[in-house]
């Protein structure tokens, strides 16, 4: 008799509780809101079905979770990501595999991605040349470990050099006088120990359509820079610097063989730069070798053999800027009569002139980077046209060693470090998962949720891509929980509730009746 009252009463009394749920989850993350679904009861006949049969109540059919999605909100942390789409994370709990819609990630002491229950965001990982390397995804555990330096390997200048240019009043080209040249222009380029030098390309009009390239490197033209550099090679040079060394760190100091080591390496440093001098490419006139001389005789003018409160390194700075010798050319461009370069015409002169130039910059003074350092250089969409010599942008593809900075996060999900060189590498990329029936999966708490037989298997890919969502970082979506909705929903079953108990009073005013009958 008082079945269909109980059963209107216990469900309008779970329609509360999952109405509360919705309204307590209001302000969490990724949260998403249930509604309950009801379903009538009818008993059975023994005479099969009648239309006649009162129903006996109501019964909770399915607490349905509505995977609508929710508002996106910024936020200051670079590491809190939302989801614009379909899609869950994948997330990893003591070898258990979760899905959730909470976006809100930290590092651990490991440096990899967890939220605030510790359970660990999954992905690809990238290798150190920052290419994703897809597979099964794994946990992001992050490498912020310094980006190792890269060598220039090649360079490239773009520039319009004027037609109306006329050919330099100065004869031969001197990379110190800029009456010699029509144009210089300098690019920042970097050893295998990522330290920085200057390359520097002069260019010189000879004649129409005609113009000669020169080199220099940190300043210094790069034959000149080739003599200097001569004593990091030059075997007596470089076991006179060892005996200097060894004298240096002699306990007790004796500062008579100190003053004698380096007169004896300041000898060997000027007879290998005096002789390479003197060898081709290099060709000095003999005023140049007696400027090289007169340095070499002011570091000693008493011709004592020792030289007092001098390193060899200081003794490299003063030879090597004595020394100049002719410069000699990299390279030759012709234009066509339209301004473009004309590669097929630079193939037929005398010696072939072919694009890229290898250009062997020296390193001077010596870092112990690799040496020399061969330059791959072209001169792509460089034009001699009517206007104004002016440099267009030039590039090369090398950079110095950079330390972890800062992360960011782009759409499709890849993680970039940005490094205090300007660089940016990919350190690994989020996978997301997605299913056939998100109504059918079980959900677990914390905002996390597992499959089940109702939900089918997981597809895992990455972001932005198939069915699932695009990702935004410095993000996170909001519960999408309609506080409106359910506050009027809220009224509604408390109506429900008071009804039912109603009927439950209706039918015991009843049953008092009966009993009362004489």
């Amino acid at each position: 008799m008082f079945q269909q009252g109980l059963s209107g009463l216990n469900a309008a009394s779970k329609s509360l509780d999952v109405i509360g749920n919705n309204i307590a989850n209001a302000s969490t993350v990724g949260f998403k809101a249930s509604q309950a679904q009801f379903a009538d009861l009818y008993a059975n006949s023994l005479n099969g079905v009648s239309g006649n049969n009162a129903g006996i109540g109501v019964t909770v059919s399915k607490l349905a979770q509505q995977f609508t999605q929710g508002n996106i909100e910024t936020s200051s942390n670079p590491l809190d990501v939302a989801i614009n789409g379909g899609g869950f994370f994948r997330l990893v709990v003591n070898g258990a595999v979760q899905y959730s819609r909470n976006g809100q990630f930290h590092e651990d002491s490991s440096h990899t991605l967890v939220n605030a229950q510790g359970a660990q965001l999954t992905g690809y990982l990238s290798n150190k040349a920052g290419v994703i390397q897809l597979g099964a995804p794994v946990p992001l555990t992050l490498d912020k470990s310094d980006l190792t330096p890269v060598q220039t390997t090649e360079a490239n200048f773009q520039l319009n050099l004027s037609s109306a240019e006329t050919v330099p009043t100065t004869i031969p080209f001197d990379a110190n006088d800029p009456t010699s040249y029509n144009k210089q222009t300098v690019l920042n380029v970097y050893d295998s120990l990522g330290t920085a030098h200057i390359m520097t390309t002069y260019y010189v009009k000879t004649d129409a359509n005609t113009w000669d390239v020169y080199a220099a490197a940190d300043n210094k033209e790069i034959v000149s820079a080739s003599v200097a550099a001569t004593v990091a090679t030059d075997q007596p040079t470089i076991d006179a610097r060892t005996a200097y060394n060894d004298a240096v760190r002699a306990t007790p100091p004796d500062d008579a063989a100190i003053a004698a080591a380096a007169g004896t390496y300041a000898t060997a440093a000027y007879n290998a730069m005096l002789t390479a001098a003197s060898t081709p490419p290099a060709a000095a006139t003999q005023a140049q070798l007696d400027a090289l001389t007169a340095a070499y005789t002011a570091l000693d003018p008493t011709v004592s053999g020792s030289i007092t409160g001098k390193t060899p390194d200081q003794i490299n700075a003063i030879l090597g800027a004595a020394i100049t010798v002719p410069a000699v050319k990299v390279g030759t461009l012709l234009f066509t009569k339209n301004g473009a370069l004309d590669p097929q015409a630079m193939a037929l002169m005398n010696p072939p002139q072919t694009l890229p130039f290898q250009i062997q910059l020296p390193i001077f003074p010596d870092t112990g980077a690799q040496v020399p350092m061969t330059v791959s250089t072209t001169f792509d969409k460089t034009t001699q046209y009517g206007s104004v010599t002016n440099d267009l942008g030039s590039t090369q593809n090398g950079y110095s060693a950079g330390s972890w900075q800062r992360y960011s996060i782009d759409e499709n999900g890849v993680i970039l470090g940005q490094y205090s060189n300007g660089k940016s590498r990919a350190m690994g990329q989020i996978a997301m998962a997605n299913f056939a029936s998100v109504d059918g999966l079980t959900p677990l708490g914390n905002n996390a949720w597992a499959e089940s037989s109702a939900s089918g298997p997981p597809t895992v890919g990455v972001p932005n891509a198939g069915s699932m969502g695009q990702l935004r970082s410095a993000a996170v979506e909001t519960s999408n929980t309609d506080l409106t909705a359910e506050l009027v929903n809220m009224i509604t079953a408390q109506r429900v509730y008071q009804a039912n108990a109603q009927t439950i009073k209706t039918e015991d005013s009843i049953l008092q009746t009966l009993v009362n009958l004489r």
